[in-house]
């Protein structure tokens, strides 16, 4: 292991791992950690919650014990963390690491979270209660598309970026845009507050399409065979309809068959796909990050490895 020191006259490293679902982010992230001391800052939406474990791919317990994890588990299943909460936190965790000498490492897939963490959101209007409760009620009377066509309407780059499936944010996104009466994507440009104080490396996985679908299908199946829909209807007791991750990829669709409106071979083709589309995404969405250093294979790869541990050695 080596530490990085840290010069009086440049600012610390943080590194910053991202790429598609299944890309092999932790693997990755962990090797960097071992080589530089560093610890890792979850950024998977996800896996910021408590109780859900087999459909979120989270790191073993024995990778968490072995090098130190951030913002894993620490959101109620029946609360939410907003892009700028999250961002708030991380960079508290990340000034802390910073103070005892070692490498900040952020590890993740959600998008909107990284960038609300490296670049900051713009200071939106307050949320309204009575607003969203109206929207809500629209999307379950006649689904999420329907909502999703009134972004377009108002707002179509952030229809875009925002899938139709992804409600919170598809209402969030609404509220900004008939509050602030203007387009939720120009109030992104203004009023930003970037992270400052240190030198970002930021690399990115982007393994040959085929192959990640392969793993991706694989990653799937593994998920239910270990116990997805037996997880699922646990945690569905336990937190009822009111649980977000509920909704999410791999869970949504074990939902569906606890609630006998699919079986399993399906829900499993279904997640599959579902995780697919997403990987695509996600990929649409960070080709424009900007100084990403690609990385054309998984993670877990040696080979990429030693790529990854030669680019952060420079900035050492």
């Amino acid at each position: 292991m080596e530490r990085a020191l840290k010069s009086p006259h440049r600012e610390p490293l943080l590194v910053v791992v991202l790429g598609p679902t299944a890309s092999g982010k932790t693997a990755l992230a962990l090797a960097i950690a071992r080589r530089f001391d560093g610890e890792i800052v979850n950024c998977d939406s996800v896996a910021m919650y408590r109780d859900f474990e087999i459909g979120t791919a989270k790191p073993s317990a024995a990778e968490r014990a072995e090098v130190p994890h951030h913002l894993l588990d620490f959101v109620d299943p029946t609360a939410s963390v907003t892009a700028g909460e999250y961002a708030r936190q991380a960079r508290r965790v990340l000034r802390a690491i910073e103070q005892r000498g070692r490498v900040p490492i952020v590890s993740g897939g959600a998008g909107l979270y990284l960038r609300a963490l490296l670049e900051g959101l713009f200071p939106g209007p307050q949320r309204s209660e009575d607003l969203r409760n109206r929207l809500r009620q629209r999307a379950e009377e006649g689904g999420p598309e329907r909502l999703h066509r009134i972004l377009r309407r108002l707002d179509s780059l952030a229809a875009e970026r925002i899938h139709a499936n992804d409600v919170p944010k598809v209402i969030r996104a609404i509220e900004v845009c008939l509050a602030s009466r203007r387009p939720m994507t120009e109030l992104w440009q203004e009023g930003r507050e970037p992270l400052r104080g240190f030198r970002i490396v930021r690399l990115g996985l982007n393994p040959e399409r085929d192959a990640l679908y392969v793993r991706i299908n694989q990653r799937a199946a593994k998920m239910f065979e270990e116990g997805l829909i037996p997880e699922t209807e646990r945690l569905w007791k336990k937190y009822g309809d009111e649980a977000r991750p509920l909704t999410s990829l791999g869970y949504k669709q074990a939902m569906q068959v606890l609630r006998g409106e699919s079986d399993r071979k399906l829900a499993l083709e279904a997640a599959q796909q579902a995780h697919r589309n997403y990987a695509k995404r996600q990929m649409t969405w960070f080709r424009r990050e900007p100084e990403v250093r690609w990385l054309a294979g998984f993670g877990d790869d040696g080979a990429i490895q030693a790529e990854a541990l030669a680019v952060v050695q420079q900035h050492i």
